[in-house]
């Protein structure tokens, strides 16, 4: 089993931004912040990473294909296709598709654009 602290090299996967609301005249404190949804395609044998967290940056996972391994907390759990996993201050993790199929996921997120 592969560590979250040593998340193999990123790659084989694309990320496609479907859609974003500017927050600030909709929610008091976010103002600077987005509502982000994105596609995220992951190949077989893809990994997406390094290891990152999401302080600042909450946010909730849906798979609509495949199966996404997510790696946290020192153990893995795949998700897929269905309901995935939150994304929140105390989530530090990588993903990868250990499938022969593309994993695709829909993730939704409040970021402060760059």
């Amino acid at each position: 089993m592969r560590d979250e602290a040593k998340a193999p090299e990123a790659g084989g996967v694309t990320v496609e931004v479907l859609a974003t609301v500017d927050l600030t005249d909709e929610i008091e404190g976010l103002a600077g912040h987005q509502l982000r949804m994105r596609m995220v395609t992951i190949a077989p044998g893809g990994v997406f990473g390094p290891l990152h967290d999401h302080k600042g940056r909450p946010g909730t996972v849906y798979v609509l294909q495949g199966t996404i391994t997510d790696h946290r907390d020192g153990g893995t759990t795949d998700y897929g296709p269905g309901p995935g996993w939150p994304e929140d201050r105390h989530t530090l993790h990588w993903l990868e598709n250990r499938g022969t199929v593309p994993a695709v996921e829909i993730s939704v997120d409040i970021v402060r654009p760059e």
